[in-house]
Parts: C-alpha cells; sequence; structure tokens
C-alpha cells in the first residue's frame, strides 16, 4: 500500500486574531504545522493547538517563520544568515517547552512563508535553518519543497528530511511555487486538489500551471488552514486518498 503524510499549517492565530480553520482541518491531517511566535501564534495558541493535536493523534513539527506579525512572514527581511539560525532556534524552543508541558514532542521543523520560499533556493540560508534544527535535535525531521535548497541543506547536516508537495498550490515549470500574487496561484477547488495529491503520490508529477508535466517525489503533502472551505478540501483529500487505496499516516521516526 502507498503511504504519505498530510500536513496543514496551524496554530497561526494572535491574540484576538483568529487565523484558519484549524478545528476543521486537523481531524483530517497526519502533521501539523505549529507557528512559533515568529510569523503567527503566541503562547496561549500554541498550547491549545498542541493539546488538540495530542487529543487527535497528529504529529506536532515546528512552523518557524520571519519575526513579521504585521505581514505574516510572507515579507523577505534583510536578516544575515546567523540572525535567521537563531530566531529559527528560538522559535522551535518555544513551541518545545509548550509541546513538553503537554507530553508531545516535537516530530519536524517546516520553515514558513517567505523563509521556506528563500530556503529553497538559497544555500546559504537553508543551511542556517539547518544548522538550527541540528542545533536542537539531529532527530528532528527538516521538511522542505522538493528537490529544494532547504533539503540539500539537511541532508548535509545529516538530518532527517521531508520533501514537500503542495496540494492547494499551483507550480510552475521549473518546479518551483506559483507566486501568491498570481490570482491562479491558489488551488481552492478540491477535487482539483484531489486530483493534484493523486498525480504527485501515485505518478510522482505535478503538472505545472502552463501544462507541463514536472517530475516530483514527494514524502509530505501540505493543505494550508488559512483558506476558506480548508476544512471541506481536507476532508474530501482525505476521504480521495483513502479511496485510492493511500494510507495517510505520519512518518515513522
Amino acid at each position: 500500500m502507498i503511504t504519505i503524510d498530510l500536513n496543514c499549517d496551524c496554530g497561526e492565530s494572535y491574540g484576538a486574531f483568529q487565523i484558519g480553520d484549524d478545528d476543521g482541518i486537523l481531524p483530517f491531517v497526519s502533521s501539523a504545522n505549529v507557528a512559533c511566535g515568529g510569523h503567527a501564534g503566541d503562547p496561549q495558541v500554541m498550547r491549545r493547538t498542541v493539546r488538540r493535536c495530542r487529543e487527535l493523534g497528529v504529529a506536532v513539527g515546528a512552523h518557524p517563520g520571519y519575526p513579521d506579525l504585521h505581514g505574516f512572514g510572507r515579507r523577505v527581511l534583510p536578516m544575515s544568515p546567523s540572525e535567521i539560525e537563531d530566531w529559527v532556534l528560538g522559535q522551535i524552543g518555544a513551541l518545545a517547552a509548550i509541546a513538553r508541558a503537554e507530553g508531545v514532542e516535537l516530530r519536524h521543523v517546516k520553515p514558513h512563508g517567505a523563509l521556506y520560499n528563500v530556503a529553497a533556493r538559497d544555500t546559504a540560508i537553508a543551511t542556517a535553518i539547518a544548522r538550527a534544527v541540528a542545533a536542537f535535535s539531529r532527530n528532528l525531521a527538516l521538511v522542505g519543497l522538493a528537490g529544494s535548497a532547504l533539503i540539500a541543506a539537511g541532508i548535509e547536516a545529516g538530518l532527517p528530511v521531508l520533501a514537500e508537495a503542495f496540494a492547494d498550490r499551483a507550480y510552475e515549470a521549473d518546479g518551483r511555487l506559483r507566486d501568491r500574487r498570481h490570482p491562479d496561484a491558489l488551488i481552492v477547488e478540491p477535487t482539483a486538489c484531489l486530483t493534484q495529491t493523486l498525480s504527485i503520490v501515485r505518478d510522482r508529477v505535478v503538472i505545472a500551471q502552463d501544462g507541463t508535466p514536472v517530475p516530483l517525489q514527494a514524502d509530505t503533502i501540505c493543505l494550508h488552514s488559512d483558506t476558506p472551505g480548508a476544512a471541506a478540501r481536507a476532508a474530501i483529500l482525505r476521504q480521495g486518498l483513502t479511496a485510492a487505496g493511500i494510507s495517510v499516516r505520519a512518518p515513522e521516526r
């Protein structure tokens, strides 16, 4: 049987600001990337999210980003690799402390937003992130865009790595994610998300926005929780994978 991990970015509310439908999407995924207070999240949101993941049996990972609450971590900040290393390490540590209080062990680290995209192509930034993860624990898996500099940096650092693809993001012919500034960057129709995911998981190929078939091998598939209709998409995606004989579960350690 084919097995795939299904993950979501979550815990991205902050204070009085509610972002994403975590309660709606978490029952359908196997791993969760929890915001750590950089681009989003606060201690109460982090603890509530970790507790819910524990109840559902969902693996928990850290989701550090640029320290950019105002821009939701989707702006590139002028930070040096050493600054990024320290910020990522600090965010992992913050979530790990809350997870320990809830009896949960962190399983992975996945950078957020602009930091994720920069690390996909910038070796110095990718190496800084890998160093931060390795400094905390070499047992943590580093999640990055399939075929990216971040995956290479994780391997170089001796970390387990998880190559990631996306159910709800359009791709370019060179394997990059289509920039969110384009109106067709997000795939919101549930059956389209399922079709793309099945193509990635079963055929190891994704069809780019211009129709180009792009080879793609992934260990984990991301579905965002902060777009309208996320819960319905998650339900249809999980049901469709099961109907196709594909098992959804977190990676074994």
